[in-house]
């Protein structure tokens, strides 16, 4: 029978990475020429774990980190967002277990400051959060961002 893997294992499960591919010809169109750094889970939570109070950082930040430290291009778009989530996710556990210092996975925004609803409790659960280290949570429709982010972006 088949035993489903918790979050912690799927962020220790480093899948051959990280590894660095050639940007093929159908990538190439949005994402230009060169190679593209496809990172370990562990790598994208280690880059969220650096992120101080009071300070965030976007998934383009995240990207831009995993390619410098692989000598790429970019960093993967798609490989990364996934692995935040996981990060997150494994957090959570990491929490229910008692553990009092997790992944700060609140201060991992989208691109443009956006707060990511995929995150475990929501948006209403980021917003308290991230209010509670001094950020300003502003909506614009259905979509939540923080206000002036660039202004509390970690230098990393």
């Amino acid at each position: 029978m088949y035993k489903k893997k918790s979050w912690r294992e799927k962020l220790a499960d480093a899948k051959d990475c990280p590894k660095v591919v050639d940007i093929g010809p159908k990538m190439s169109k949005r994402w230009g020429e060169g190679t593209c750094a496809i990172p370990a889970p562990a790598d994208v939570d280690a880059i969220m774990k650096r992120v101080p109070k009071g300070k965030l950082i976007t998934i383009n930040e995240i990207r831009a980190i995993v390619a410098k430290n692989n000598k790429a291009t970019i960093g993967c778009p798609i490989t990364t967002g996934i692995f935040a989530w996981i990060a997150a996710r494994a957090a959570e556990e990491d929490l229910a277990d008692g553990k009092k210092r997790i992944t700060p996975y609140w201060r991992t925004l989208k691109t443009g400051g956006e707060l990511n609803a995929k995150y475990p409790g929501g948006v209403a659960a980021l917003k308290k959060k991230l209010a509670a280290e001094g950020h300003r949570v502003t909506a614009r429709g259905k979509r939540v961002f923080i206000a002036d982010y660039e202004k509390s972006l970690a230098r990393m």
